[in-house]
């Protein structure tokens, strides 16, 4: 006989439950079996995620860490002690830095392994030692296009075994070794390069054929070596020249009717005498010759033609007769040129005219004291003849001591924007002196030692600052576009009630610091659209009530004589006001609605927590003030009720007093005269 337990209730629920702990056994021993495949996969480098990167920098490692993902494709080992390297199994790896170690012994199938590596950094190491073993370890990279060996102590040999087999490499760095001449058989197994910096070697040798023949090359910098000329410059495919910190004297380029790529020339920091002779036919428009010795001569013409007696005696011409100089500078597309910090005692106005793209010169730190329009006439008719700057813009003479600039050059610069004549001593003309130099354009007026900024039509940006000006008359730079004016640091400077107008609708930036002003002497038009205006290190008590139709955005009033500011006024500025600076005053702690009505704008006061001001106890800084503005204050006008009751007290009983005595003294003699009667 057979027993049926299925419609038992308690053995169905058993058996239910044994299934369900089954099917869950089963699928979390499931889950762990694809957690463990997909671990597999991920490290054996089986998925298609992004290329990893892995830095060890900076890590006091002495040794390459070993068990390295084989997934790597940038590695960074720089800044450690690591002295050997040995065999890297790293195929899919295109970027490794080892700069900043003290590596010297590279194993020769070190990088055999690194099948994609383009990049390498072995800079600041000893690749000095080893050279054999290091050179042919570097020799099995095949598809390296950068290598920077920087800061090897590598000698001219040195270098030469390291680039063998190098036909791949783009880039090259050898920045900061002991390379003193660059043989023409130096780059003859890396002619596919398009940029190389060698500075700060010892170079003072270029053997001729050295930079030729890699028709590639762009960017070569030599800075900061040994070179004292370069006598015929002929790289045709280069673009960007560096040849600044060296000793050169001279570059001249042989006149040819090909196109060089040249587009940025650096020579700045040499000892050049002359401009440079540079290709006829090119793209430059870059010309640093900062920091040199050109117009150390008497004249332009002098130097000039000094430079073609140069050229022609290097290219070996007798006939002297072109001048090379200016034939190649007239097709020079320049737009920027920096010639500050040379020994120019007069203006070069007949080279630089010459440049018809140039919109930016730095003119900076010479020593000129006159702009003279010495330019040569070819005739005896006594016509002078005009030459302009029809694209310069841009114009720095700072620091060059001027006094006097020819109404003749000013008229030549017809787009001129931006002026900086910055510790000069220049005098503006008042606005009779425009109109007589402009009347007299032909006949110039050398003993005029004003300058005429009316003749400055398209002037925007102005600086005199420290220029020991001593008046600005009316009208004074009228018929300019002025939108900004410096005349900081004119300590003795005397301002017309009128010296702005003409540009005070124009006028948008404004500094008129430690020019010795105070409120009296101070008088500002209403500017509609004056934005920035700095007063600071004056002894101005009141702020001009004019600024109050001016959309001020910053103003600067540091270091004056105010007690206090009006309150309406800061009231109409806090509409268009975000910056403040107030520090250095001698505010009255207790006469502050216009510090309150500044503290709950959102007008930024950078030194407020430098700012102070005082109450009847002695100075507190305002932001102390400000936590307990009310007690301060209170305390301060019950001192002063209860200074003003003493003082009104002592008044009536002195007054008193005196009516008393005055009576007495009048009944005294009343008293007298009817007893003598």
């Amino acid at each position: 006989m057979s027993s049926d337990n299925s419609s038992d209730p308690v053995q169905l629920n058993s058996r239910r439950s044994s299934s369900r702990g089954r099917m869950v056994r089963h699928m979390f021993s499931n889950l762990l079996l694809l957690w463990s495949l997909s671990h597999d996969i991920y490290v054996t480098g089986l998925t298609d995620d992004d290329p990893k990167e892995q830095s060890w920098n900076n890590q006091n490692l002495y040794s390459v860490p070993l068990d390295l993902d084989v997934r790597l494709r940038r590695l960074d080992l720089s800044n450690n002690f690591i002295r050997q390297l040995h065999t890297l199994v790293l195929p899919n790896l295109e970027q490794l830095d080892l700069s900043a170690n003290q590596l010297d012994l590279i194993s020769e199938g070190a990088f055999e392994n690194l099948a994609q590596l383009e990049e390498l950094n072995l800079s600041r190491n000893a690749l000095n030692n080893n050279l054999g073993g290091n050179s042919k370890a570097l020799q099995s990279i095949s598809g390296l296009r950068s290598l920077d060996i920087s800061m090897n102590g590598l000698s001219d040999d040195a270098v030469e075994l390291y680039l063998q087999q190098k036909s791949s490499l783009d880039q090259l760095k050898m920045t900061g070794n002991a390379l003193t001449r660059l043989s023409h058989s130096l780059f003859k197994d890396s002619k596919g390069l398009r940029a190389i910096t060698i500075d700060d070697n010892l170079i003072s040798v270029i053997e001729p054929g050295t930079f030729e023949p890699l028709s590639q090359l762009e960017m070569l910098s030599l800075a900061k070596n040994n070179l004292e000329h370069i006598c015929d410059f002929k790289l045709y495919q280069v673009k960007y020249l560096n040849l600044s910190q060296n000793s050169l004297e001279f570059f001249v380029t042989r006149e040819d009717n090909r196109l060089y790529g040249l587009e940025v020339l650096d020579l700045s920091f040499n000892k050049l005498l002359y401009f440079p002779i540079v290709p006829k036919m090119n793209y430059l428009r870059y010309l640093h010759l900062q920091n040199n010795m050109v117009g150390a001569l008497n004249s332009e013409a002098a130097m000039v033609s000094e430079a073609n007696s140069l050229y022609n005696e290097i290219m070996d011409k007798n006939i002297i007769r072109k001048n090379n100089l200016h034939s190649n500078w007239r097709q020079m597309p320049v737009t920027y040129i920096d010639l500050s910090y040379n020994h120019f005692r007069s203006f070069p106005l007949e080279t630089l005219s010459l440049l018809s793209a140039l919109e930016t010169l730095n003119f900076s730190h010479n020593c000129l004291q006159n702009i003279i329009w010495n330019i040569r006439d070819y005739t005896d008719l006594g016509y002078h003849r005009l030459l302009f700057f029809p694209s310069l813009k841009h114009l720095d003479l700072q620091s060059n001591g001027l006094v006097h600039i020819s109404p003749l050059f000013l008229n030549a610069l017809r787009k001129i924007d931006t002026l900086n004549l910055q510790d000069n001593s220049v005098q503006p003309c008042a606005l009779s002196d425009h109109l007589r130099s402009s009347q007299s354009t032909q006949q110039r007026n050398l003993n005029t030692s004003c300058v005429a900024f009316g003749q400055l039509r398209t002037l925007k940006h102005l600086s005199l600052k420290g220029n020991n000006i001593k008046m600005l008359h009316p009208n004074t730079f009228q018929e300019t576009s002025l939108v900004s004016l410096n005349l900081a640091r004119n300590a003795h400077i005397v301002m017309h009630v009128s010296a702005l107008e003409g540009v005070e609708k124009t006028l948008e930036s404004l500094v008129m610091s430690e020019i010795n002003m105070t409120s009296s002497d101070l008088s500002l038009p209403c500017m509609p659209a004056l934005t920035q205006l700095n007063l600071s290190n004056n002894h101005l008590d009141i702020i001009p009530s004019s600024l109050s139709c001016s959309p001020l955005r910053e103003i600067d009033i540091r270091n004056n004589h105010l007690v206090s500011l009006n309150h309406s006024l800061i009231h109409a500025l806090s509409v268009n006001l975000n910056l403040m600076y107030i520090s250095g005053n001698y505010f009255n702690c207790c006469d502050s609605k216009w510090l309150t009505a500044l503290n709950e704008s959102e007008i930024k006061l950078p030194d407020l927590n430098d700012t102070a001001c005082f109450t009847g106890d002695g100075n507190i800084m305002i932001t102390e003030y400000l936590k307990s503005s009310s007690e301060k204050c209170l305390f301060h006008r019950e001192a002063q009720e209860v200074h003003f009751g003493q003082i009104f007290i002592i008044v009536l009983f002195v007054f008193v007093l005196l009516t008393v005595f005055i009576i007495f003294t009048r009944k005294l003699c009343c008293t007298q005269r009817s007893f003598i009667v």
